[in-house]
C-alpha cells in the first residue's frame, strides 16, 4: 500500500507538466526583418540561407527552406537557422517554421519577385 501514494504522486505530476506545455502560433505571417512574438520568445527573420525547393510538376527532391533567425526572450538572444517544418530546441520548447509564403512556383512566375512571408509555432512550457 505504501507504493500507491508515490504512483499517484508521480502521475499527478505528469499531468500537471503536461497541462503547462503551451503551442503558440504566431498572430499572423512575418517578413525579412520584422520580429514577431511567438509566445514566449520574439522572432526575427534574418535571412534566407536556401530556398532549393522545386515546383511539384519537375521535382526530383522536394528541397529544402532554411531560415537564419534571431530569436530572444528574457535576457538572452540566440541566432538559429529553421528549416521548414522540423523543429529547433529554444529557451524551454521547440520553435518551428511552419509556413512559408508564396510557394516556389508563385516566386518563379514572371519578373516581380513576391517577399517571403513566414509563420512560426512555439510549443513550450510557460
Amino acid at each position: 500500500m505504501g507504493l500507491v501514494l508515490p504512483r499517484t504522486l508521480l502521475l499527478a505530476s505528469c499531468i500537471s507538466l503536461a497541462a503547462a506545455v503551451s503551442t503558440v502560433v504566431a498572430d499572423q505571417p512575418s517578413s525579412l526583418g520584422q520580429t514577431i512574438a511567438v509566445g514566449g520568445p520574439h522572432v526575427r527573420a534574418d535571412q534566407v540561407v536556401e530556398d532549393s525547393r522545386c515546383q511539384i510538376e519537375h521535382c526530383v527532391w522536394e528541397g529544402q527552406f532554411i531560415l537564419r533567425a534571431t530569436v530572444s526572450g528574457g535576457n538572452w538572444i540566440k541566432q538559429v537557422d529553421l528549416t521548414l517544418g522540423k523543429p529547433v530546441p529554444v529557451a524551454d520548447g521547440m520553435l518551428t517554421l511552419t509556413t512559408v509564403t508564396p510557394d516556389v512556383s508563385s516566386r518563379r512566375r514572371g519578373d516581380d519577385v513576391v517577399p517571403y512571408r513566414f509563420t512560426f509555432l512555439f510549443q513550450g512550457g510557460l
